[in-house]
């Protein structure tokens, strides 16, 4: 089983602003629509864990953005919205246990998403990889990517890429 997580921050670490906007992603002009790697980071992965939030902001969008499975972490969440039936699943309950169930049912490769649940995973110490690409902007305030840990957690750098000489996009494997 490996936990993977493949996000952006600003230079000051945040993941949204306060009001969870997104729109800072775009400060780096992309004009040949590059994904930056995400298509092959998708690939391989087997299913999707994001939280509540991520999922609200995600339901936003245009199109449902996942062709992999989608289990959402909420405590607060009744249901999911029918529009998403067969595309996305409510989860809930201890991390541990989750990730095991859902290792049984054939997920193996998970791609853990959304500042709180990758804080919560990170806590239980459940995240075996990081890909983090930093955009040059400072926020100022926000969502933060890492917030206290009752210990410290050693990564170790993989591979550190520029992307339209402006973005740097790292890999980090955790060593037990």
């Amino acid at each position: 089983m490996t936990n993977r997580v493949y996000i952006a921050t600003s230079l000051d670490g945040y993941i949204a602003t306060p009001g969870g906007g997104l729109d800072w992603l775009y400060a780096v002009p992309n004009p040949n629509n590059d994904d930056y790697g995400y298509a092959d980071f998708i690939e391989g992965i087997d299913a999707i864990v994001m939280g509540r939030n991520t999922f609200e902001k995600v339901m936003t969008f245009d199109t449902w953005p996942y062709n992999k499975p989608v289990f959402v972490l909420s405590n607060s969440l009744a249901q999911l919205p029918e529009a998403v039936k067969n595309k996305a699943e409510k989860v809930s309950g201890d991390l541990r246990k989750l990730v095991q169930q859902l290792g049984t049912r054939g997920y193996s490769n998970l791609y853990i998403d959304g500042g709180s649940v990758i804080r919560s995973f990170l806590a239980e110490d459940l995240i075996d990889e990081m890909t983090i690409t930093t955009v040059p902007v400072l926020l100022g305030s926000g969502i933060p990517l890492f917030t206290q840990l009752s210990e410290a957690l050693t990564f170790e750098h993989q591979k550190t890429e520029v992307l339209s000489s402006a973005l740097v996009k790292t890999h980090y494997i955790r060593t037990r």
